[in-house]
């Protein structure tokens, strides 16, 4: 094709896209069903990781629970077995024999997907065990809540392992079976400060900032190879209220105005995102007009903004605390 109709081409497609991006907004496409597929969860055992299993356990789908902690993935697991417990019934299958048939749609891993070794033994045990998996949620994250110099590198290491490089390992271990048959999705759960950063953060941005990247580059290669089936969402919520960032605090004028997330709130935003392949999630959607901001303004201009809002020290109070538990505990252990 001659290259001036191809670029007349390449423009309607892309005002296209805007058309049908602002439908969206007026028609809400329909959610996708995931009952009986099987999805992997890693992190499961607490926070956004255990609210993502009970809202795929909602729709019926086969739950796979990942996380270095045995207990809590086992909870997570007892919460899921129970909504499948209470679907039963509400489907009229109410006879306890009946009801056992669902417990078999939940099975716990201890993994550390920090490690890679573990990330492929325990992959290949799942697919020995329960099969492919149609669904992978790359969700578990850490933070080490140090300033830099005063991080030691194994901490740093760790953070850049699960928060970045375990998204690797997970996708290699089942993104091939995707591949073969045309069909799945993937859901890296990143964090705003994968798109914009902060002060006093630079190994958890830096391995939110790699995973993004890695998302990114992974949805054009499944665009390249035309594999269409395989669907991709990114979740970048804001500050969420886990505890993980616990003491973090903006301006105490701004912050009615932008508190932090309710956890329930963030996981049932980026379920309608993904159950309608929407390729990224911001929350709150003034999200994505901060990073757009942040790509058009002068570096000072943003520094101005941060300043403002107080989001340039922002995460000092919660570094303080991390540091003040560390001394208590020491103190308790006669360190």
């Amino acid at each position: 094709m001659n290259i001036v109709a191809e670029f007349f081409v390449v423009a309607f497609k892309v005002l296209w896209a805007f058309v049908l991006s602002a439908l969206k907004w007026f028609v809400r496409p329909k959610e996708k069903s995931v009952a009986g597929q099987v999805c992997l969860i890693t992190g499961a055992g607490s926070g956004l990781g255990r609210l993502f299993a009970k809202e795929f356990a909602r729709r019926q789908a086969i739950l796979v629970l990942w996380d270095i902690n045995s207990q809590g993935n086992e909870e997570t697991a007892e919460m899921v077995r129970q909504i499948y417990k209470e679907l039963a019934f509400a489907l009229g299958k109410g006879a306890m024999e009946e009801v056992t048939t669902f417990q078999p749609q939940v099975y716990t891993y201890v993994c550390d997907v920090g490690k890679r070794d573990n990330v492929y033994q325990t992959a290949e045990k799942v697919r020995r065990e329960v099969g492919d998996i149609d669904v992978l949620v790359n969700n578990a994250g850490v933070v080490s809540g140090h300033h830099l110099l005063e991080c030691p590198d194994e901490l740093i290491e760790r953070t850049m392992m699960v928060n970045c490089h375990a998204h690797f390992w997970t996708t290699k271990a089942f993104l091939p079976k995707m591949l073969e048959i045309n069909h799945g999705h993937i859901v890296t759960v990143a964090s705003s400060l994968g798109l914009f950063s902060t002060a006093g953060v630079e190994d958890y941005c830096a391995s939110k900032f790699g995973a993004v990247g890695f998302h990114e580059s992974l949805s054009h290669e499944l665009k390249a190879a035309d594999k269409d089936g395989i669907k991709m969402t990114l979740v970048c919520p804001y500050l969420v209220d886990t505890g993980m960032f616990r003491g973090c605090r903006i301006r105490k004028e701004i912050e009615p105005f932008l508190p932090p997330l309710k956890p329930e709130y963030c996981v049932k935003q980026a379920m309608n995102a993904i159950l309608t392949d929407q390729p990224m999630i911001c929350t709150p959607r003034l999200m994505y007009m901060v990073n757009f901001m942040k790509s058009i303004l002068p570096f000072e201009a943003v520094v101005c903004m941060y300043r403002f809002l107080g989001a340039d020290k922002c995460m000092y109070p919660f570094i303080a605390q991390r540091k003040q538990a560390m001394n208590n505990n020491e103190a308790k252990n006669g360190i």
